[in-house]
């Protein structure tokens, strides 16, 4: 039986030195809040005057930091070697887990991708005082933006949503990803 592609997000998002790791982790958390399904605490958090969920699991929290950390290194490390805009991706995979249905299988289970959320990541270098101000007014339109962007995208689009099948605290193991096309054997050779 073929696999269907899990339906995938794609979010296009800029930010100054200064914010780029508190805005991709903003957007993190809001993608969790409206994914994550144990029951949490919800709390907020402001940024660029704008107020913010934040998913309370010591946990997710860490994985984010420390991913987007990851992602920041490796902007840092491209920015040295270019002049040019910097990009990055992150992406957030959400996974069920289902029975493997073949004879010869050492694993009773396999997890399948039922969604994708890819962050684009581009890295702005204001110069001067009025260009800060312009990025720093474009960061929060582009924050709100994704913001509701997010939002929509969760409230209209339910019906890919696996079935809650087990009694775990978190029914669908997820994981986040840093530069997720650049990975492979085939980027490795060249051919991608």
């Amino acid at each position: 039986m073929e696999q269907r592609r899990p339906p995938e997000y794609i979010l296009e998002v800029f930010a100054d030195p200064t914010c780029v790791k508190d805005i991709v982790k903003a957007i993190l958390h809001t993608i969790f809040f409206h994914r994550f399904f144990p029951s949490i605490r919800p709390k907020t958090g402001d940024l660029l005057d704008l107020t913010l969920p934040i998913v309370d699991d010591v946990e997710l929290e860490t994985l984010i930091d420390q991913r987007t950390t990851a992602l920041i290194r490796q902007i840092d490390t491209t920015s040295n070697l270019t002049s040019t805009s910097v990009r990055g991706q992150i992406a957030v995979q959400f996974f069920e887990k289902r029975r493997r249905k073949a004879w010869f299988s050492t694993k009773a289970e396999e997890e399948v991708c039922w969604e994708l959320w890819t962050l684009d990541v581009t890295l702005a270098t204001p110069r001067t005082d009025s260009e800060r101000a312009k990025v720093r007014k474009a960061m929060e339109m582009m924050l709100q933006k994704t913001a509701m962007k997010i939002v929509t995208i969760v409230n209209r689009n339910t019906d890919h949503i696996p079935p809650i099948t087990t009694s775990e605290a978190n029914p669908f193991p997820y994981q986040i990803v840093i530069n997720p096309r650049g990975e492979g054997w085939g980027t490795r050779i060249g051919i991608f």
